[in-house]
């Protein structure tokens, strides 16, 4: 192929290619595609929490009553100078983004203010050595488990002026355990609510969507798991599109 060459997508030569691959390359305005991924590295026996970085807990939403600022500490000298970049919500629900280096050994605190925390990631060509930790005042709000090199979080929270419509979800837990898992949502601040509730033990379950499932603006998910043998590793993940409002295309 000679460096003159064009390479052109199908829908510019005037058919069509599938919607889901025209979302992804950008093509429809006001449309964004969102992959969940989370880990949640052991759930004890006969024990509820949220699939996330930090087992055996229930994210702790009531830390994000208010906005403010994050400090982010490191449990490992080599990860000094290392730098952070922290992604999620500003005080009025729209993405906000920022790199934090960490440079002190007590803990490096945000300028940027957020009211949700969504993916924290290292920046850079090296993973983490020990755990990093997010905290919200003296509440831990998210974590990098130490060598993954970003967080793993079932928890999202749907940007202001878009809805959120969820596809598919899949959740997985070692040989030997079962479990009951949960996938909760609640709308405006208010009480968590049953989205989908299903069982999984050792295989895979998934669930696709027939028709997507809603989920208004500035709505938390929530994707929790009940434990009922062998201490299990369980991982959780959920595809969604985000779609602008109408009136906000």
């Amino acid at each position: 192929m000679s460096s003159g060459s064009v390479i052109r997508s199908i829908t510019q030569v005037g058919t069509s290619e599938p919607f889901e691959l025209q979302v992804a390359r950008g093509q429809i305005p006001g449309h964004r595609f969102v992959h969940r991924q989370a880990r949640v590295p052991q759930m004890s026996n006969n024990t509820t929490g949220t699939v996330w970085d930090v087992s055996d807990t229930l994210y702790p939403w009531s830390a994000w009553d208010t906005a403010g600022t994050i400090t982010i500490t490191r449990a490992d000298a080599a990860d000094a100078n290392k730098n952070v970049i922290v992604s999620g919500l500003d005080a009025d629900y729209n993405p906000v983004s920022t790199t934090i280096a960490l440079t002190n050994a007590s803990g490096n605190t945000s300028s940027t203010v957020f009211k949700r925390l969504d993916l924290i990631r290292m920046n850079g060509t090296s993973t983490n050595v020990g755990d990093i930790t997010v905290l919200k005042g003296a509440t831990t709000v998210g974590k990098i488990v130490a060598g993954v090199g970003q967080s793993l979080k079932g928890t999202y929270t749907v940007p202001a002026g878009f809805t959120a419509y969820l596809t598919q979800g899949v959740m997985t837990i070692q040989n030997g355990a079962d479990a009951t898992g949960t996938f909760y949502y609640r709308v405006s601040g208010d009480r968590f609510l049953i989205g989908h509730t299903f069982e999984v033990a050792s295989a895979e379950y998934h669930y696709g969507f027939t028709c997507p499932f809603a989920v208004p603006e500035k709505s938390d998910i929530d994707v929790r798991v009940s434990v009922r043998t062998n201490n299990a590793l369980v991982t959780a993940a959920y595809d969604m599109i985000l779609i602008k409002n109408q009136g906000g295309l």
